[in-house]
C-alpha cells in the first residue's frame, strides 16, 4: 500500500492496481531486457545490474533477437493488443504459457477479458517463434 495525497492506494497485480507510477508505463519483457543489457557499451559492474543480467539470463525465454521482435510485433496485433494491457502482454511473454488455462491461473486479470480460443491462438504463435529460434 502507497500513500496517495491522502489516500491510502492499495496495489494488487492480480486486479491490475500496479500504482499511478505505472499507469502510462512501457512495459518490457524478460528477454527485451536481456537485449538492452547485452547492447550495454559500458562495462558495468555493480552488484544490481550483475543480479540483473543473471536473472535475465536465467529467465530469457527467447535467445535470437529477431525473435523477441516477432514476439513484439505479436503483441502489438489485434484483437490481443486492444483487449490486453502492456503488463499483461509481458507476463505472457515471460512466461510461456503452453495453455489458455494456466496463462489465466498465473494471470488472473485475464479471466474476464478474453476467450480461451484467443489466448490460446496467442499462445500458440508465441510458442511456435520459440521452438523455431535458432
Amino acid at each position: 500500500m502507497k500513500p496517495h495525497r491522502g489516500v491510502i492506494e492499495e496495489e494488487d497485480a492480480s486486479t491490475l492496481k500496479l500504482g499511478s507510477e505505472f499507469q502510462d508505463a512501457h512495459c518490457l519483457f524478460i528477454s527485451e531486457v536481456k537485449i538492452l543489457l547485452d547492447a550495454s557499451q559500458r562495462p558495468n559492474t555493480s552488484e544490481v545490474y550483475q543480479k540483473t543480467l543473471n536473472y535475465v539470463n536465467q529467465f530469457n525465454r527467447f535467445t535470437n533477437p529477431e525473435v523477441v521482435r516477432e514476439v513484439r510485433a505479436g503483441m502489438n496485433e489485434e484483437p490481443i493488443h486492444s483487449i490486453l494491457t502492456p503488463f499483461e502482454l509481458a507476463q505472457l511473454a515471460n512466461l510461456c504459457c503452453e495453455e489458455a488455462e494456466e496463462a489465466k491461473a498465473l494471470i488472473p486479470s485475464l479471466a474476464n477479458k478474453i476467450d480461451d480460443e484467443s489466448l490460446q491462438n496467442f499462445l500458440n504463435q508465441t510458442l511456435d517463434l520459440k521452438k523455431f529460434q535458432s
